[in-house]
């Protein structure tokens, strides 16, 4: 079950929502009909195939969860994802992030973006709730909230997999290195530029630019002039992909470009073939390296008509895990679900199984590299200690 909720829906649900979660802080024995779970993500822009996708992953996950039945308190309940457009921004992710805690959620699952979930954690930990997001950058798990839970590996890793994976695969020596100025691409650049440092490699050119620049024009003339023989960047697919047409159209494409994992998109795919090699290191794995990827990608097509976009069987399994936590505490008190979410070892139907340290971070997160090959990404090597 799904609403989605307005400002004037949540303003007139807050009265409600106080009253209901007073009773239940008060430890009251008695359970609630129904047990509202958060979805921020961006819904609208840019990003909006990405946020959707990782919504999709909730709803469906919500879906068979409801029809299992979920008990609390031995009695059933009925989950209710209450989704919101953060818009890829903090400002926004912080007025929705209120809107979730007025609105009565139990927990949240989001954000994408690092900035936002930054933005939006000491809002859910004043109220106890749990933040279980996709977000990479390390800081979101350094702000020292206990309510704040990684679902993948974080960017210190990704980092090292790009100067890994750089040093190794590329017979190459002049790099520019390229990000959106948020806190995700921003800092996993600095820390690739490191890497790339120490395995000898030399970065010609570093630039940042807005997250929303579509014209590279500009920027593929400096790659020219200077010979530039790899790209690693941290922007986004389709700034990317406007940076493959640049590219082409003043003819230079004998490089390589290394992206970030918002770069292993299926869009990004159409990229594939322009310069001499595309590739993604990602926390995010192809829902088809897992075993039980198949199942999941039929239900998903079924459910859907289009395949998954980017990373929805991780939320997907985020919220069988959070269902978990929600049955074995037996409450739908958000302090409790968070208890028992730092101790969890939770088993995920498609990825295995998730679990946390004192920190929040995954345990069982690991970088994968792959290669755009026309109509996929071919995983080529993965590692949780590179």
């Amino acid at each position: 079950m799904q609403k989605t909720y307005t400002r004037r829906h949540v303003i007139s649900a807050i009265t409600l929502a106080t009253a209901s979660s007073s009773v239940l802080l008060q430890g009251c024995d008695s359970a609630p009909s129904t047990v509202k779970i958060g979805v921020a993500q961006p819904l609208s822009g840019n990003l909006a195939a990405l946020g959707q996708d990782l919504l999709n992953g909730v709803n469906l996950a919500v879906a068979e969860l409801n029809k299992e039945g979920v008990r609390v308190k031995g009695k059933l309940v009925t989950l209710e994802v209450v989704a919101v457009d953060d818009k890829a921004n903090p400002e926004t992710g912080k007025e929705v992030a209120r809107q979730l805690v007025d609105a009565g959620v139990v927990a949240v699952i989001g954000h994408l973006n690092s900035g936002v979930s930054i933005a939006a954690a000491p809002i859910y930990a004043e109220k106890n709730i749990a933040q279980m997001a996709i977000s990479t950058n390390p800081k979101f798990t350094q702000l020292g909230f206990p309510t704040t839970f990684r679902l993948v590996a974080n960017d210190t890793l990704q980092a090292k997999a790009i100067g890994s994976f750089s040093a190794s695969k590329f017979r190459a020596s002049k790099y520019a290195v390229i990000d959106d100025n948020t806190p995700y691409g921003k800092d996993l650049a600095e820390g690739a530029t490191k890497e790339l440092i120490a395995a000898k490699k030399e970065i010609v050119l570093k630039q940042s630019f807005d997250d929303k620049t579509r014209v590279f024009d500009e920027l593929a003339a400096k790659i020219k002039e200077t010979g530039i023989e790899v790209v690693v960047t941290t922007l986004s697919d389709f700034q990317n992909l406007a940076l493959l047409q640049a590219l082409k159209k003043i003819d230079y494409t004998k490089v390589f470009m290394l992206g970030g994992d918002t770069i292993k998109t299926t869009d990004m795919l159409k990229g594939a073939g322009i310069v001499s090699g595309l590739f993604s290191t990602s926390p995010i794995l192809d829902v088809q390296e897992f075993p039980a990827g198949k199942n999941f990608l039929e239900k998903y097509l079924a459910t859907y008509k289009v395949a998954p976009a980017y990373a929805g069987h991780y939320t997907y399994d985020a919220m069988y895990v959070l269902a978990s936590a929600i049955r074995r505490t037996d409450s739908a008190i958000p302090q409790d679900i968070v208890q028992v979410l730092r101790k969890i070892d939770g088993y995920a139907p498609v990825t295995g199984t998730m679990r946390w340290d004192e920190n929040g971070e995954q345990r069982y997160g690991v970088i994968g590299v792959s290669a755009a090959r026309a109509a996929q990404w071919e995983p080529q090597v993965r590692s949780d200690n590179w």
